[in-house]
């Protein structure tokens, strides 16, 4: 038997209004340890990993390990029937469950209770490496979203460049070029921590950018770690018992 309680479920909205863009199909994998998500967009390009500890929850029982397939898109429309305030409660039997059962529970007066189709789904899990990044950049994550949608308004690919100065976001495109620097800052309002052991310049397609700032109402900073010829990763801390987390791989330019 799988069954726990969100209290705040609004929290797992905001994970599936996050993804659905870029993930269709996926499966929520079930532990003891936690509730977590792994899965590559459709073309293969960023991988998304969902993590909730179960200490998330304010009851959780999972008698052994499974795994639900969902489709986000349906999930999302099921989520939409969610008040602001609602807990989550999901239930699923251990053995094959064709369906996970969500009750959204509004104060005393109004349980509403969902039944959602679930699929199989054959996916491979990836090991992720354990990589040390040359440059990590925390900022608001506000903030991040804002500057890539200004510039996106300006071209397809942004340049990432993190140096002595700051960190450079630049765009070239038909219209013009566009540079914003996001220098380090203590201000608490604006605070900015730029940790680099050496210089990193990589270029990235803006639309996933774009697609992994809707995680933003998720978390108040953003956490974005690069190296030299590998995926940039963009991690949306969810307080301290899960994150969402997104792998981007650098656009090679060609000559």
């Amino acid at each position: 038997m799988f069954e726990a309680q969100l209290v705040e479920g609004k929290t797992f909205k905001a994970i599936i209004e996050a993804i659905k863009d870029l993930v269709v199909d996926c499966n929520l994998d079930c532990s003891e340890e936690e509730v977590a998500i792994q899965s590559m967009d459709s073309a293969h390009v960023s991988l998304v990993a969902v993590r909730l500890s179960a200490s998330a929850f304010s009851n959780y029982r999972c008698d052994r390990p499974n795994s639900l397939g969902i489709n986000t898109a349906n999930m999302s429309k099921i989520l939409k029937m969610l008040g602001k305030d609602d807990s989550i409660t999901f239930k699923a039997e251990d053995e094959s469950p064709d369906s996970l059962t969500m009750l959204f529970e509004g104060g005393k007066s109004t349980i509403a209770d969902f039944e959602l189709k679930l699929m199989d789904i054959e996916t491979e899990q990836l090991g992720i490496p354990d990589t040390p990044y040359q440059c990590t950049i925390q900022m608001r994550a506000d903030e991040f979203q804002r500057i890539v949608r200004d510039l996106q308004v300006l071209g397809d690919t942004c340049t990432i460049s993190c140096g002595k100065e700051g960190v450079r976001f630049s765009v070239t495109g038909a219209i013009g070029n566009g540079n914003i620097l996001v220098r380090s800052s203590d201000e608490d309002k604006d605070k900015v921590t730029i940790n680099m052991e050496e210089p990193v310049e990589l270029n990235f397609a803006l639309r996933y950018l774009n697609f992994f700032t809707k995680a933003t109402p998720l978390a108040e900073n953003v956490v974005i770690s690069m190296s030299p010829d590998v995926p940039v990763v963009v991690e949306y801390p969810i307080e301290e018992f899960g994150h969402v987390k997104f792998y981007l791989a650098p656009k090679i330019e060609e000559d």
